[in-house]
């Protein structure tokens, strides 16, 4: 979608149901002390894989606690398909496509019931045709049969792939699909792809011979009008003959406007045949296409290039058919690819996907995707594979670990995500360009790149696909020194600031309603301005990518803006102290949680990056600088010892004794890039008393840790002190790893794993918060990539 697929997608127009499933919550279970293994399926689905009864309903997901409007779409999702920057969509554990991300940065939530797979079988005289969606439309396609049964089988993620394995006993073959995108670590082509494979496998363990039909539909997603054409496409490939359908506008490519093409396709092979029917009316009863499939499993090859009219979504179809012996298994292959290659932000602002550098700007090159996507999908599926397969196969990791590591990894591709190859009209860029990226905070927070958050985030990208990571520092550091003087008025206070000081980090790279990457800083809740960890981040995160990835160029590249960063937050110690005090506001990411004077939070962020500098500069050649820093560091270190050291942890601030779950964040940084910065014997008893308080005497130790607990146990009363942050409390357990504390460890991320996969119903849409209800708040949020911090301490610890 851009602004042209709100319309598409419109469910007035494709006849869709935003209904949700009623819901249940699960019995909380122990942490568990060995890996919960399941049986190995006919499939190979890896144990880990996340699981749950296709379409079974909860019926008390957790909620949005706010008062005010959030994103809260219900449990009924599932693992996303698309490439990172290709926009995205999700198919539900229910069967439906239901979750659309294909405008970029935007969301949108509703069944699409004309797009679908259905599933013909005979044996004898028992024929049986079925859509596999435990839901029906409300107002079309009623040709159809519908309401597949709920627990007939078996849905699994662990991203990029998932399942879906049918048991019912109506059919009389062992049915299943995986489902995936190239989306593959340290690739930066085929990962950026348009493009969904389905690989069906099919087994039939009868004595009697047996015809099975799989059919796959979809609407036109392209801007919805007059002109559209659907027209039959085959071509050979060495992986088989690939059969479907190309729909394009009918209309030339403008920029912005939408246009653009998409394709359907399944590859024929010995002994499996592929057919199509090229047009069907998406909100009529789809009586038409549901005949022609249900007389044999098959299409008639109607090749209808009718253009569509004023008002019309029109559909397509391809069918892949088998005959399958008693005792065969056959494998039956689709793909779903779009060309839509601009990404449109605010007015004017439009941008080539990164894809483009590969499939051309023309938005005519569908069909080309989803062939090639044919031809190599085995390849891709088995880098996949491997890449998974040392992480899966340790025993020293727990499984319901392994699951949330990958399968948080959705939010990768899925959030709101841009990938830029170009703005449109300019020059394409050289060859070896490899194009801006950015990812929204969440979408109840629309900010691109937050860097206060994605300091727990970029673990993932750090690990997986570092050349992303390092032009995200650039970015920012091309930031630093801009100046936007526009006034806007700060939520929090109601005062009136500047946009954007020289100087400051920014909060973020700007909005999707914008110019991100040229207007930063769209957030307005705070005066971020005045924050005291943004600029302390810049030189820890620094810091680490050059030792982690080993690019000491790096320091070099961004010696200065780094230097800048922290002038400017220098300038904030009022008292001459050697620490720059917290006002008495939330001036930090925790943005409702005041915090005033020196603070174990700022505080700690600011010594270390002290010490990052001090390194910095050893390595730049720039031994005065070390000396000044040097010097520094341990003038404040003193300070912050003397000022906040309880003799079990660090105090939230000069004012208050609470202890804070995220007070060691600068200490974490250091630790991880080799600095030593605070006390070993402090440390340790600091993570001690954090598990001892704020995992275990909350909720019993099974939803993580609460930001913020008194030392007698009771709350600290601030939203956000009461509430679990996942991405903090998962970057909290890879100190713990880190430090050697490993039972502590799995235990305070286990709390996040168990509230977002088995109780909360917030799978694939992890927030950034849940309170002691398990209500939420800012689902589909970027900081639960945190968890790859843990892969990253595992990597670095002193075993």
């Amino acid at each position: 979608m851009s602004r042209l697929l709100h319309l598409a997608l419109s469910l007035s127009l494709i006849g869709g149901t935003g209904a949700l499933l009623p819901m249940t919550v699960a019995r909380p279970a122990p942490i568990p002390t060995e890996p919960d293994r399941r049986q190995a399926d006919p499939f190979a689905i890896p144990a880990e894989a996340w699981s749950r009864p296709i379409g079974e309903p909860l019926t008390r997901p957790s909620r949005v606690k706010t008062p005010y409007p959030m994103v809260d779409d219900g449990p009924r999702q599932g693992a996303p398909l698309g490439g990172i920057g290709a926009g995205t969509f999700s198919r539900t554990y229910a069967g439906d496509f239901a979750r659309w991300h294909l405008d970029t940065g935007h969301h949108v939530y509703g069944s699409v019931p004309s797009m679908m797979f259905s599933v013909y079988t005979r044996q004898g005289e028992r024929t049986l045709t079925q859509a596999l969606w435990t839901g029906r439309p409300s107002r079309s396609l009623s040709a159809w049969q519908w309401d597949y049964p709920v627990g007939a089988g078996t849905y699994y993620a662990l991203y990029p792939r998932s399942w879906f394995v049918y048991d019912w006993d109506a059919l009389p073959v062992e049915l299943a699909v995986e489902q995936f995108s190239p989306v593959i670590p340290h690739n930066y082509r085929e990962s950026s792809y348009p493009i969904a494979i389905f690989t069906w496998r099919a087994h039939n363990p009868t004595d009697e011979p047996v015809t099975l039909g799989l059919m796959f539909t979809t609407p036109n997603l392209l801007y919805p009008g007059a002109g559209h054409v659907h027209r039959m496409r085959t071509e050979d490939t060495p992986a088989g003959r690939a059969v479907g359908v190309e729909m394009a506008t009918g209309q030339p490519f403008e920029p912005g406007e939408g246009m653009g093409s998409l394709a359907i396709s399944a590859l024929e092979l010995p002994g499996v045949s592929a057919s199509v029917r090229t047009r069907f009316l998406t909100a009529g009863d789809g009586a038409d296409i549901w005949a022609d499939f249900s007389a044999d499993g098959r299409l008639d090859d109607v090749d209808d290039q009718t253009p569509g009219t004023a008002g019309e979504v029109l559909g397509a179809g391809v069918a892949a058919t088998v005959e399958l012996a008693p005792g065969e298994t056959r494998r039956v292959a689709f793909a779903l690819a779009w060309d839509m290659p601009v990404m449109t932000f605010g007015p004017g602002e439009h941008w080539y996907k990164r894809y483009t550098a590969f499939y051309g700007r023309d938005g005519n090159r569908a069909w080309d995707i989803a062939r090639d996507g044919l031809r190599d999908a085995d390849t891709w599926r088995q880098t996949i594979v491997d890449w998974q397969a040392p992480i899966l196969a340790d025993e020293s990791r727990p499984a319901w670990y392994k699951t949330a590591l990958f399968n948080e990894l959705y939010f990768v591709a899925d959030g709101g995500t841009a990938w830029e190859h170009g703005r449109v009209g300019d020059p394409p860029p050289p060859g070896d360009y490899l194009g801006r990226f950015a990812y929204i905070e969440c979408f109840d927070y629309p900010y691109y790149n937050t860097f206060d958050v994605d300091f727990y985030a970029s673990f993932a990208l750090l690990e997986l696909w570092p050349d992303l990571e390092i032009n995200i520092m650039r970015d920012f550091a091309a930031a630093i020194p801009l100046a936007d003087e526009t006034p806007f008025i700060v939520g929090y206070s109601g005062t009136v600031a500047p946009r954007k000081l020289p100087g400051a980090v920014p909060h973020d790279l700007g909005a999707p309603d914008e110019a991100p990457w040229k207007r930063v800083n769209a957030f307005t809740w705070q005066d971020t301005n005045r924050w005291k960890d943004l600029n302390a981040k810049f030189a820890l995160r620094l810091y680490r990518d050059v030792i982690l990835l080993d690019r000491p160029d790096l320091a070099t590249e961004l010696w200065s803006a780094a230097v800048d960063a922290i002038d400017y937050l220098a300038a904030m110690d009022a008292d001459g102290d050697g620490i720059p005090e917290n006002e008495g506001v939330p001036d930090q990411t925790y943005d409702t949680w005041p915090v005033r004077g020196i603070s174990a939070y700022s505080g700690g962020l600011w010594i270390a990056a002290l010490a990052a500098m001090r390194e910095l500069a050893h390595l730049v050649g720039d031994e005065d600088a070390a000396a000044g820093y040097a010097a520094r560091f341990e003038a404040a270190r003193a300070r912050y010892e003397d000022t906040l050291w309880t003799g079990r942890y660090y105090a939230y601030d000069a004012d208050s004794r609470a202890i804070m779950a995220d007070q060691l964040a600068g200490e974490w940084y250091a630790s991880i890039s080799g600095l030593e910065v605070l006390p070993a014997s402090r440390v340790d008893a600091a993570l001690r008393t954090i598990y001892d308080h704020n995992v275990r005497r909350f909720q019993d130790g099974l939803m993580g840790a609460v930001n913020g607990i008194e030392p007698d146990g009771s709350p600290v009363r601030s939203e956000q002190a009461e509430e679990v942050w996942t991405g903090t409390t998962y970057m909290l357990a890879a100190h713990m790893l880190f430090r050697g504390l490993d039972s502590t460890a799995w235990a305070t991320a286990y709390g996040i794993y168990r509230h977002t996969y088995e109780t909360g119903g917030l799978w694939f849409r992890t927030p950034e918060a849940w309170d002691a209800a398990g209500n939420f708040r800012a689902g589909m949020y970027m900081r639960p990539l945190a968890v790859w911090a843990i892969e990253t301490a595992l990597a670095r610890r002193a075993d």
